[in-house]
């Protein structure tokens, strides 16, 4: 058994470009090749928190991943990072535990933003004017970071409710090469963005219908438990493609979730982001299309990524 710290597994990074590998995770999952159970999880309110606990195989793969990620909301006040967690990855032929990955979260970050840049290279207009990001935290800044692989477009605005965090935000960014608007009126990015990104872990609407153009695209990330919402539930009625990672899991508890209870739209409108990314289900055909897609993290990711450190 292999104990990866941090250090390594940055290190290891390094040599691997994990979007391919998150890509193909999402073509297997869609095409029925991967087990992966419903999410287990833990809320906490004082302070506020969520555990989520991830595990699955790929039916013809030699491994099986168990994932304890957390975020607890008020660590930055500690000066703590808000993610943690570690991956678990054990032999699917004899159950010996083969490599324990303590990543501290970051792994869950990485392959977020990684879906992130995956949805917008698939579904996103050709041409990207402003990326708008919603939030200001550790998933904001690697949304950004991954949307320099699959878009040329350096020029963003960040939304957030603590004008600190924001500067703070927009001095580290600005170090990636992008040139970055701050705001606290977040009309300032649905009026200038084609290309929006939500990554907070808000329990209310933050964007609306009426606030979105034509033509834009929005990757949401913040909702992954039931009581999670960034996006009002009007946003589906004048969407023109909504992406699911997993169906299932975003009916269940993903800002799709939302929208299903309130019958804005049905489960036959959906389409998984595998089945967009093999051409099974169509992407964006025009650029006045209005794309949403509800990524609610799925196993799958935490599989590829953690059998691309290991065995690096």
């Amino acid at each position: 058994m292999e104990i990866i710290g941090l250090d390594q597994i940055k290190d290891t990074l390094k040599k691997i470009d994990i979007i391919p590998a998150i890509e193909k995770g999402f073509v297997i999952y869609s095409s029925g090749k991967a087990i992966v159970p419903p999410i287990g999880e833990l809320h906490f309110k004082n302070p506020p928190g969520d555990v989520h606990i991830k595990y699955g195989y790929i039916v013809d793969d030699k491994y099986y991943v168990i994932k304890v990620a957390s975020g607890f909301y008020d660590n930055p006040k500690l000066k703590l990072s808000s993610s943690n967690g570690l991956i678990l990855l054990f032999s699917k032929e004899t159950g010996a535990i083969l490599g324990i990955l303590l990543d501290e979260g970051y792994l869950t970050d990485l392959r977020t933003a990684a879906a992130g840049a995956i949805a917008a290279k698939y579904l996103a207009p050709s041409k990207i004017t402003k990326i708008g990001i919603i939030g200001a935290g550790i998933q904001a800044r690697l949304q950004l970071v991954y949307l320099k692989k699959v878009t040329d477009c350096r020029d963003a605005i960040v939304w957030g409710r603590d004008l600190q965090k924001l500067r703070r935000f927009q001095d580290e960014v600005k170090k990636e090469g992008f040139s970055i608007q701050i705001t606290q009126n977040i009309e300032k990015v649905t009026s200038s963005c084609n290309l929006i990104v939500t990554t907070t872990p808000s329990i209310s609407p933050l964007l609306w219908a009426n606030q979105i153009r034509k033509g834009t695209h929005i990757t949401a990330v913040g909702a992954d438990s039931p009581h999670k919402q960034e996006l009002a539930a009007n946003i589906f009625e004048i969407a023109n493609i909504v992406v699911a990672d997993s169906i299932e899991q975003c009916i269940a508890r993903g800002e799709i979730a939302h929208a299903i209870k309130g019958n804005i739209i049905s489960k036959n409108r959906l389409v998984e982001l595998g089945n967009v990314i093999s051409g099974i289900s169509p992407s964006r055909t025009s650029a006045e299309q209005i794309t949403i897609a509800d990524l609610t993290g799925l196993a799958i990711q935490d599989i590829e990524i953690a059998k691309a450190v290991f065995e690096n």
